[in-house]
């Protein structure tokens, strides 16, 4: 493996977001914050305990994930799509860098970013509400699970996009309101019978259930079947990158 293109590609992804420190960490956790003053602070205080944990505590793990998914997405989809837009994408595939260290490369400066992210959304959670963290290994493997899987949806949506709009069309029109859904501001168990079955077939719903079992152990659905998903779920993913490259959709034309 030629490790010295997979630091190059990824510490210039990296340094590519400590120039747009405002937009890449600030904003994002801002955005965040105001969510626990809104939902955390004004709301939960008129909202009872949900599942023996306290409103504001409750939504934590769901706003995580929902920074996670939309910056892992927004980070993969651009650091690949930039090099398309400018056609310096010809000479990385011309480079002797293999399809494998180029995916590495890209989708693991997205996901660091994520999960550095993720870490600084939970330092400022604790500013707002006491947090607990029962299974700290199971924490981690979520949020690096969830952050890899994202950011090879990312990947194979700068790869699909051939235009900025596109960019956000996927993350603005379809994963942020299945994070809505997913049980980020409430336990589906809250839901009416119908439409917690109709829940379940939303895979942000176990995304949401596992991280935040990790905290308080309270679950709407097991948390090996979540881990399952979310595995399936990152397999769907990287078999979708091997067939880009392998038939060079959207890289030779």
């Amino acid at each position: 493996m030629n490790l010295h293109a997979v630091r190059a590609i990824y510490l210039f992804e990296m340094a590519r977001s400590f120039r747009t420190l405002v937009q890449s960490i600030v904003s994002p956790v801002v955005s965040t914050s105001l969510y626990f003053v809104v939902f955390g602070s004004a709301i939960g205080s008129r909202i009872p305990e949900v599942g023996g944990v306290s409103y504001g505590a409750f939504i934590v793990p769901g706003l995580v994930m929902l920074a996670l998914l939309t910056q892992s997405i927004s980070n993969a989809s651009f650091g690949i799509y930039f090099p398309k837009f400018t056609g310096t994408i010809y000479e990385l595939l011309s480079a002797p860098v293999s399809t494998l260290e180029i995916v590495i490369a890209y989708v693991g400066a997205a996901a660091t970013k994520s999960i550095l992210l993720g870490l600084i959304i939970l330092a400022t959670a604790a500013l707002f509400v006491p947090l607990q963290i029962q299974h700290p290994g199971f924490m981690l493997l979520f949020l690096l699970l969830t952050s890899l899987t994202f950011s090879l949806l990312g990947f194979i949506i700068g790869i699909w996009a051939d235009g900025f709009e596109k960019l956000q069309f996927i993350p603005t029109l379809i994963i942020t309101p299945l994070t809505f859904l997913g049980g980020t501001f409430y336990s589906i168990d809250m839901l009416p019978a119908f439409w917690q079955k109709v829940s379940l077939f939303n895979p942000v719903v176990y995304l949401v259930s596992g991280f935040r079992w990790s905290f308080y152990g309270v679950s709407d659905v097991g948390v090996a079947l979540s881990l399952g998903m979310t595995l399936l779920f990152m397999a769907l993913c990287l078999g979708g990158v091997v067939w880009i490259f392998r038939t060079g959709y959207r890289l030779k034309s």
